[in-house]
């Protein structure tokens, strides 16, 4: 029973603090389940990132059921889900009343925008950690990770090719490389 509280609380703070989105929790989660509760490795995170992507749904609850599921199987899954959802909801509330009455003061539309500004640097902080932890093994580089990512990336800007197809395919040749070996 502790373990689940622990989680509920872990994901109230975090379901509290997710401005921006998944994108920009994604920086809180780290921290909180790898860096402070040391529920999961970052190689693990970064594998669970991955899967977020390919899977339908929210990627915050997602996110928190599968770890939540980790820790503690279907009740944690639940525990979980439910402190991510509760600050969302109570906060949203309050904001859409608030909004609601005051949406003609200009103090409104900077803080929105102020919003939008840490919401990105939260998200811009993720895409860093991950790509640090997962180019970078030591004193290595991983030099295939890196080149997949930047034809990717160049298919993706150039051609708009689907990001799923893109997702498979480095999947399908790093599946490929790793049988080889």
């Amino acid at each position: 029973m502790k373990i689940l509280i622990e989680i509920i609380l872990a994901f109230m703070k975090i379901g509290s603090m997710s401005f921006g989105g998944a994108y920009g929790a994604m920086a809180i989660i780290e921290k909180q389940i790898v860096t402070i509760n040391k529920w999961m490795s970052i190689a693990e995170f970064r594998d669970l990132v991955a899967i977020d992507e390919l899977t339908p749904g929210p990627i915050l609850i997602n996110s928190a059921t599968y770890i939540g599921m980790k820790i503690a199987g279907i009740p944690g899954g639940i525990a979980a889900s439910i402190g991510c959802i509760i600050p969302s909801f109570i906060i949203s509330l309050i904001l859409i009343r608030i909004y609601r009455k005051y949406r003609r003061v200009s103090y409104i539309d900077e803080s929105i925008l102020s919003i939008k500004c840490m919401a990105t640097a939260m998200i811009f902080s993720t895409f860093l950690s991950i790509l640090l932890s997962a180019m970078f093994h030591g004193n290595s580089i991983d030099y295939l990770l890196l080149a997949m990512a930047a034809v990717s990336f160049f298919l993706l800007r150039k051609y708009r090719i689907n990001p799923i197809y893109l997702m498979l395919g480095c999947g399908t040749v790093s599946l490929v490389l790793s049988l080889l070996h």
